[in-house]
């Protein structure tokens, strides 16, 4: 008898064997099978652990003993707590996350690391008492920023802006803060918001970086952008928080609002003699240079990467313009270029491209790397999100004074952020935005363990980030203090 392979087809096969099942296999699940019991009675553990690098940053350069000093006027005889104590308290809240003074509660809960931290009704006493004489509070704490920050920079030799032997970079731009209630000089936004229209300066730190506030001009809502007077305060403030001797050596960048000839005139005056560069409005004289500007004018853009974008022109128009008034040796650049499928073409679009145009005093270099030098300063809306992020999204309290001291703590905040960073972190984690810190470094749990006289931290073994974090405290601690 010939033998034959049985297959599916013999019903003796399907009467001993069981038929195929449809669908999926059944999977184990991986699911936690039991609850977990959770009880509040954990002792020596905390979680911020991270936190440490705030406070190393702050001894490093001096910054808490800087507050200390300025502001001890505000202390009453007999207190318990130290108003720069208090200060330097509620901007390390505020770079963990806080957004109201009530989160300094996160630090006091954890007097280990961060020793006494005065009660709630003592930070708000002191807030109000620094807001009733606020010129000289703000001087004092912009001081200590001052000093705090000459140190950090020349700590970061040429990792710190102008440490290259470059330009600083002091990069100006107004933002809106909303407000979600009534409070004072809170008034209607030119986006039809309800809040207030805040100038800011930021120190960039490049492309390796990120950057820093160098100041933080609270106004109200209804603000204008184009502000020369705002301008010039904002820009003021910011040289008075660098080194004296990087004053003369400092780029100022604007968008269109600070083209303005009262603006520039207070640049390019004989005792400053900054360098700048500003946006320009596209006016009918600049419309019409823009049409006689021959072909043989137009050389490619660069894209963000320094490479030639297709589609974008650069083209220097000064010769074409009547600048009688405005500071000798401006130029003006225009960009030209085709918009992105589906924008909307606007009434200063000429022939079917897109136009932007910016004034310099830069006598040098490519037209194409001056035009992304400018547009880089759009590094600075990255900084004010990240702001917006460290507690000034919101401004919580009700008086207009009480809430310029907020925004000043606030700095305060993204300038310890920014300061440990370029003092303790290295690679891609120098350009970390304070969301990512927090969750990454900062939200670090540990436990807390004494003996021989010292503190142990014992950071969580199977945290990802847990070696970085030890590594950037090692290098603070390495650093003698301010």
């Amino acid at each position: 008898m010939k033998k034959v392979p049985l297959t599916w087809e013999d019903w003796a096969c399907r009467e001993s064997c069981p038929s195929r099942a449809e669908g999926t296999f059944q999977v184990k699940s991986s699911a936690r099978a039991a609850g977990v019991a959770v009880s509040a009675d954990g002792r020596g553990l905390v979680s911020q652990g991270g936190a440490v690098l705030l406070w190393e940053t702050m001894r490093v350069t001096g910054l808490g003993r800087g507050l200390s000093e300025g502001l001890a006027r505000w202390r009453a005889p007999r207190a318990v707590h130290d108003p720069g104590k208090i200060v330097a308290d509620l901007a390390a809240a505020l770079a963990l996350g806080g957004d109201c003074l009530a989160d300094i509660a996160v630090l006091r809960e954890q007097p280990g690391l961060a020793g006494a931290v005065a009660s709630d009704p003592v930070v708000s006493r002191l807030v109000s008492a620094l807001a009733g004489d606020l010129p000289r509070a703000l001087k004092a704490i912009r001081a200590a920023r001052a000093s705090a920050r000459e140190r950090a920079w020349a700590l970061a030799g040429e990792s710190a802006p102008g440490g290259d032997g470059g330009l600083v970079t002091i990069d100006l731009d107004a933002t809106i803060v909303i407000a979600h209630s009534e409070k004072e000089q809170a008034a209607p936004t030119w986006k039809k918001t309800f809040g207030f229209h805040p100038m800011t300066a930021w120190a960039d730190h490049g492309a390796d970086g990120n950057g820093e506030p160098l100041a933080i001009l609270l106004r109200p809502g209804n603000a204008g952008s184009n502000t020369a007077a705002d301008h010039i305060e904002a820009a003021r403030l910011a040289l008075a928080q660098l080194p004296r001797r990087l004053r003369r050596k400092v780029l100022v960048r604007a968008d269109s609002g600070g083209g303005t000839h009262e603006f520039l005139d207070w640049l390019t005056s004989n005792s400053r003699r900054l360098h700048y560069s500003v946006g320009m409005a596209i006016t009918e004289d600049i419309q019409a240079a823009i049409l006689k500007a021959p072909a043989a004018a137009w050389t490619p853009a660069y894209d963000g990467n320094g490479q030639v974008r297709k589609g974008a022109w650069v083209a220097d128009i000064t010769g074409l313009l009547d600048l009688d008034g405005w500071p000798a040796g401006m130029r003006v650049i225009v960009r030209k270029e085709r918009p992105h499928p589906g924008a909307q073409l606007r009434f200063t679009d000429i022939d079917g491209h897109r136009f932007t145009c910016f004034a310099t005093d830069a006598k040098r270099g490519q037209l194409a790397n001056l035009e992304l030098r400018h547009r880089r300063r759009a590094r600075c809306e990255d900084r004010i999100r990240g702001a917006k992020d460290t507690g000034l999204r919101n401004l919580p309290l009700k008086g207009f004074a009480q809430n310029q001291v907020w925004c000043e703590i606030a700095a305060l905040a993204c300038d310890l952020i920014a300061w440990m960073q370029m003092l303790a972190l290295t690679g891609k984690a120098r350009r970390w935005e304070p969301k990512r810190l927090r969750l990454r470094l900062f939200a670090v749990a540990g436990r807390l363990a004494s003996g021989g006289r010292r503190l142990r931290l014992r950071l969580a073994e199977r945290w990802p980030w847990a070696a970085d974090v030890t590594a950037a405290i090692t290098r603070l601690q390495a650093i003698p203090s301010g």
